[in-house]
């Protein structure tokens, strides 16, 4: 059974940072894609930012390229989000996921496991 404990998330003024963490168990981090995604009230999840965890290879959104940075410790099954100069539209709910058999890791579709979320909020 594929677990995530997703933590970092919390309420931040515009202009400030937060970290967050996924831990992963159940599979272990081989040639997967683990991503973040968010979905804000009444919008669809949307890809923030994807990594490959076998070359380390890296996605972001333009919406948050430059601002968020991924990465991965593959032996600790564990992914990392910084998200600095955060802004009110990063509000939302972001969710870990990993994808197992993946082609274009930048499309939700693509992903076979997802966690619960963690809500990040930022106040103007």
């Amino acid at each position: 059974e594929v677990q995530f404990v997703e933590s970092g998330g919390g309420l931040v003024q515009a202009g400030g940072s937060l970290r967050l963490s996924c831990e992963v168990s159940g599979v272990t981090f081989d040639d997967y894609a683990i991503g973040w995604f968010r979905q804000a009230p009444g919008k669809e999840r949307e890809g923030v930012s994807c990594i490959s965890s076998s070359d380390g290879l890296t996605w972001y959104s333009d919406s948050v390229k430059g601002r968020f940075t991924i990465s991965s410790d593959n032996a600790k099954n564990t992914v990392s989000l910084q998200m600095n100069s955060l802004k009110p539209e990063d509000t939302a709910v972001y969710h870990c996921a990993v994808g197992i058999n993946w082609i274009d890791f930048t499309n939700l579709y693509e992903y076979d496991y997802w966690g619960q979320g963690t809500q990040v909020t930022v106040s103007s």
